[in-house]
């Protein structure tokens, strides 16, 4: 019984290896040397595969470059911090008793799943690469087939109504409809506070028709909502009891309104600006582009931004009427400024604040067209006479707003997307509009709102893309000094795509910037994994070369195959702690539920995706790739290429 305990104890001393301090200084020194370089570079990639968002203008440059910036200063000071700080905290760290990696039973357990299927994967080389490509040609299509939008919508937890009346609404009648919406908003159960305006604020940045009223609606809590309420079903419920004659509904968030406005002069998601020569015309061309778009599925609130309906009070002076009573125009003028306008006679001063005193008829005596005919005139033969003996007055059409862009005239026709993504919609729409609207000469149409700011994003994306992939690839090349290991390692970017646009499309996110920028992300972190593969592989082809001589007549294919596996296998740790870094950072954004996790899940949805896909193809394939190309360098040149990893 003694014997058995002593050699039960002799064997867990045995479990460990005690080195000295300058073997161990050593050892630290040359696996620091075998690693520095690769992960140096790794880290220029990550940060070179930022490069297209820093190019992105507008609305999406404003929301990503913070994320570029901050991503790339961490990076170069951890590209800085691997070759100098990391080696010396790790002389510090990594003392006592050093243990193989067969007594950690987790590295264990996952050598003894991982070899038999590398063995089945190079037992059955075309099968592996066959699906690995068929996943390839498949998500493709899948990504193509997945709708496109600008931005992902940010809930700002409120809602902007904005409502369009006829142009020629009187001041009293949008009071009294602005106050019916406001008490129909306010009977729902979710909504907390509204606060309503029509026409503009007292600025000249608003320049806010009368007719046009904006309705900004704060909602309660989401704990305080009806059970299965959505902000979505909430827009229909409110949609559906503001049906008004003659109100034309709009629904949308006042932050992103106001920066639709300012960026392209439009109030909503899309719109159609009409250029021409006339404004009559552009009406005309408008109300056509309307009943176009009435079929197209996903087009909400549609309205056509009016350029006539306005209605004026024209006083025409009868001049050659002026001389039989003695007067002149600017009499009639005067008159008629002071009646309707009002004449400044003396001011008062309330602070530091002055304001004039105005003086002009009541509104009885001008509220009517009859009224104004009878407003008086003095004249020095005649006496008093109506104002309708020198003056024709009548109502006249005109247009309430007169807007131009670079000094053309424009109207606009303007609609919401729901239901539907905006990149598919208006590609429908622009379809349709190309077959059925036919344009007088000298008019055309341009597409405008969040579908202008899609073009641009992915016009700069297209762009940069191709060059970052030539800077990553000369990145390698420099890590590697081989184009062959370089390409290796590349060609992990397309396979990574695949569970990108897998994950992507089944949850249901639209193509987006943000989409863009996700894998953008994902691009660096394949690359870098997939150094870490070729690092292994080559530190195993130096061990072979070591021990059997570099040379077809000592080296044979099998040991080739036995060594690959090696390097692939028994370094399995490091190369599963960078997938696991990864995911674990990443993971928690899918169970986020405040403010901007729907703009973030776009971002990592491609990048856990592209993580299980890349890590699964680098550590099947990579290893397998590596040995059909060694074995093709033993057959053809008689000799392996060794890269030296090490310094």
């Amino acid at each position: 019984m003694w014997q058995r305990i002593k050699n039960i104890f002799s064997k867990r001393e045995k479990d460990y290896v005690e080195l000295d301090n300058q073997e161990r200084l050593s050892i630290i020194e040359k696996s620091c040397k075998q690693v520095s370089r690769g992960v140096f570079y790794s880290t220029v990639i990550i940060i070179t595969s930022f490069l297209p968002i820093f190019l992105l203008e507008g609305q999406e440059g404003k929301l990503f470059h913070p994320l570029a910036y901050t991503k790339t200063f961490i990076m170069i000071i951890d590209a800085i911090l691997v070759v100098t700080l990391a080696p010396v905290l790790i002389s510090f760290f990594m003392k006592g008793k050093f243990k193989p990696e067969q007594s950690n039973p987790i590295n264990r357990f996952l050598e003894k799943v991982y070899e038999p299927v590398i063995r089945a994967c190079m037992k059955y080389r075309k099968t592996t690469i066959g699906i690995n490509i068929l996943a390839l040609v498949v998500s493709i299509p899948m990504l193509f087939s997945l709708g496109k939008e600008f931005i992902p919508p940010l809930d700002e937890q409120s809602i902007l109504f904005m409502p369009v009346t006829l142009p020629d609404v009187s001041n009293s009648e949008i009071k009294r409809i602005l106050q019916v919406q406001d008490k129909i908003i306010k009977s729902v159960p979710e909504v907390e506070q509204v606060l309503g305006k029509a026409g503009r604020a007292n600025t000249a940045t608003d320049n806010s028709p009368l007719s046009m009223i904006e309705t900004i609606i704060m909602l309660k809590p989401k704990s305080e909502w009806r059970e299965g309420m959505t902000k979505k079903k909430i827009i229909e419920e409110l949609d559906s009891k503001l049906q008004i004659p003659g109100v034309v509904n709009g629904w949308t968030q006042p932050i992103i309104n106001r920066i639709n406005m300012l960026a392209t002069g439009i109030r909503t998601d899309v719109g159609i600006k009409v250029y021409g020569q006339r404004l009559d015309s552009i009406q005309l061309v408008s109300e056509r582009a309307q009943q176009v778009l009435k079929s197209i599925d996903g087009v909400k609130d549609l309205y056509v931004e009016p350029v006539t309906g306005g209605s004026y009070l024209e006083i025409d002076i009868k001049r050659d009427q002026l001389s039989r009573y003695g007067l002149s125009v600017d009499d009639v003028n005067m008159t008629i400024e002071t009646a309707l306008g009002g004449a400044v006679i003396s001011n008062t001063i309330e602070g530091r604040q002055r304001f004039g005193i105005q003086v002009r008829l009541a509104e009885d005596y001008r509220n009517s067209i009859d009224r104004l005919k009878r407003i008086p005139l003095n004249t020095n033969d005649a006496g008093i006479i109506p104002l309708e003996s020198v003056a024709d007055i009548n109502f006249v059409d005109g247009p309430p707003m007169i807007t131009s862009d670079n000094a053309i005239l424009r109207g606009a026709v303007m609609f919401n997307v729901r239901d539907r993504d905006i990149g598919t919609t208006v590609q429908d729409a622009i379809d349709k509009i190309n077959a059925e609207l036919k344009l007088p000469n000298g008019y055309f149409l341009e597409w405008s709102g969040q579908y202008e700011q899609l073009i641009s994003g992915q016009r700069t994306l297209m762009m940069i893309a191709p060059i970052v992939l030539v800077i990553i690839f000369l990145s390698l090349y420099f890590a590697f000094k081989s184009i062959r290991e370089a390409f290796l390692s590349l060609i992990t970017i397309p396979f990574a795509l695949i569970g990108g646009a897998f994950l992507v499309y089944f949850y249901g996110i639209n193509l987006s910037v943000a989409v863009a920028v996700g894998f953008i992300a994902l691009f660096g972190i394949a690359v870098e994994t997939g150094v870490v593969m070729v690092i292994y592989l080559n530190d195993a082809m130096q061990q072979l070369v070591a021990k059997k001589g570099n040379s077809a007549e000592t080296i044979s294919p099998e040991e080739i195959k036995e060594y690959v596996i090696h390097g692939a296998a028994k370094r399995l740790r490091p190369k599963i702690m960078t997938v696991c870094v990864s995911l674990f950072g990443l993971t928690p954004v899918l169970w986020s539920t405040g403010v901007g996790s729907d703009v973030m899940l776009p971002i990592v949805l491609p990048m856990i995706g592209g993580v299980l896909t890349s890590s699964t193809h680098i550590l099947l394939v990579t290893p397998l790739i590596f040995l059909m190309t060694k074995e093709y360098e033993l057959k053809k040149f008689g000799k392996l290429e060794v890269l030296d990893v090490k310094h």
